[in-house]
Parts: C-alpha cells; sequence; structure tokens
C-alpha cells in the first residue's frame, strides 16, 4: 500500500473527518469502552468517487455448503479504491475497541474502526453488485441502498476471528445535518458483505474466511483486494457459521463488513 494515494495528491485534498457517534465497545478479550467513536468523512472529492468503479463487470460464483447462502463477487471496487479505504481507515485510526457490538472473550482478536460512509461511495458500490444479489430473501425485497454503516477490520500477525454467526442490523445513514446517524425503518440486514481490501497480491499471508456448513462442508475463500464474500447472517437456520483464519507476517488483511438490506414491510 502506498503512503498517499494519487488521487489525494492531484486534487489538494487530505482525508479528513470527526466523530458523529459514540457507542459502548467490546474489548477482545471482554469487558466494555464507553464511548467508542464512529467516524464520518467529510465528502471525497469527486474524483476519488469516480476511482471506486472496478472498470471491469463484478462477476458472481456461488459457494457449495448446501442449502446455504454463499457466494462471491469479484471486481466489486478497483484497487485504487480499495487503497483508499485502508486510507481512511488507517486516517481515523484502529482500536481494540469495536463499538457496538458485543463478542464473547477471545472470538474478536483484531483490531476495529467503524465509520459512516457517504450515500455516493456506497451508490457505486451497489451498483456494481446489486443485479447479482437475490432480489428476494424469505419473500422481502432487496432494499435499494446499502447501509452507510461500514465496520473495517485490521488484522495483524497473529490475529483471528474465531467461529461464529453475525448479527442482524437496522439500515443506517448519515442524517442531512451531517451530524448525526439516522436508521431506516423498515430495513433488515440479511447478509454480511465482507469486503476485501487486500490479499496474497499485496503481502498477506493467512487471513482465508472459512465458511461452514451445516452439512459438514467447509470453504475457505482467500482474499482478494476488490472482491466480496457474501452469505446469509441472523440467527435463523440458514444463517452461515464462518470464521477469519489467522494471519501470518508483516502485512496486515483489511476487511470491511457492510450490511445488505431487505425490505421488512
Amino acid at each position: 500500500m502506498s503512503s498517499a494515494l494519487p488521487i489525494f495528491n492531484e486534487q489538494s485534498s487530505r482525508i479528513s473527518g470527526y466523530v458523529i457517534a459514540t457507542q459502548p465497545g467490546s474489548l477482545p478479550m471482554g469487558g466494555t469502552v464507553q464511548n467508542t467513536p464512529i467516524h464520518a468523512l467529510n465528502p471525497l472529492p469527486q474524483a476519488a468517487i469516480d476511482s471506486m468503479p472496478a472498470g471491469v463487470p463484478a462477476t458472481r460464483t456461488d459457494i457449495d455448503i448446501g442449502e446455504q447462502l454463499a457466494f462471491v463477487i469479484d471486481n466489486v471496487i478497483s484497487k485504487e479504491a480499495c487503497d483508499m479505504m485502508i486510507e481512511i481507515g488507517e486516517h481515523f485510526g484502529y482500536r481494540s475497541d469495536a463499538p457496538g457490538i458485543r463478542t464473547p472473550p477471545g472470538m474478536r482478536m483484531n483490531q476495529a474502526m467503524h465509520w459512516m460512509a457517504d450515500a455516493a461511495l456506497m451508490e457505486k458500490i451497489n451498483d456494481a453488485i446489486a443485479p447479482l444479489l437475490p432480489q428476494q430473501l424469505h419473500g422481502k425485497a432487496l432494499w435499494p441502498r446499502l447501509s452507510q454503516r461500514i465496520d473495517m477490520y485490521k488484522y495483524r500477525n497473529g490475529d483471528v476471528f474465531n467461529r461464529h454467526i453475525d448479527g442482524t442490523w437496522p439500515g443506517y445513514g448519515v442524517n442531512a445535518d451531517r451530524n448525526g446517524i439516522d436508521e431506516w425503518e423498515n430495513s433488515g440486514s440479511q447478509l454480511s458483505m465482507l469486503l476485501y481490501l487486500n490479499g496474497p497480491e499485496d503481502g498477506v499471508q493467512g487471513g482465508a474466511t472459512r465458511v461452514f456448513g451445516r452439512g459438514g462442508q467447509v470453504v475457505d475463500v482467500t482474499p482478494k483486494a476488490g472482491s466480496a464474500l457474501f452469505f446469509q447472517h441472523g440467527f435463523g437456520i440458514g444463517s452461515v457459521m464462518h470464521a477469519g483464519g489467522e494471519v501470518t507476517g508483516d502485512t496486515p488483511k483489511y476487511v470491511a463488513r457492510i450490511n445488505v438490506l431487505y425490505d421488512l414491510d
């Protein structure tokens, strides 16, 4: 990863932002930190938004874990956009405490940074993936937007995210005054999207995401910059158990969890 993106140098602009909200944050080995920040960006240059698309069509590959839903979409965003998101995460800074989530001691052994992305940035991601997503799940229609809350995780040497199921969330967006977070009524997440921001081609060693089928199937998904793993989440029978494998070596793995929403009406 370069230390500064050309897109910001060319625009004579730097990443800047602020704390838009705080929530209690859980620690890897148990305990809570009050007022863990959720960040928001000041608007990105238009050139940065325009750099998001991968430049080639996104493609979907289904993962066979029996009757449960899991698949990978390649070419979600460009390598330049992956580097930009990594830079955003490092600008705000990673912490041991993760806001608004609760995990048992020893499960989430990595660093976290949660932020609210602009609608324009999320629209570019949604444009790439929406045609390849299930248009209905359990009789509920795909929501026209992705949640703007991005949960980013940094895995350093020895870090893991042990076997677990993701919980469900409402959709969230930055409010009109850009000083708070709106919860979108009648929206609810049904799919986790793990957007990989780097991978072995960038020096990452290890760090595959392992998904487990109820019938005993086990599939390892290797991170690749700009690709994303999707699977059903929540606490129903179709939810997919998964784990973030151990990273070894000096290059951290970066991944962004985004919630795919469906209409609750």
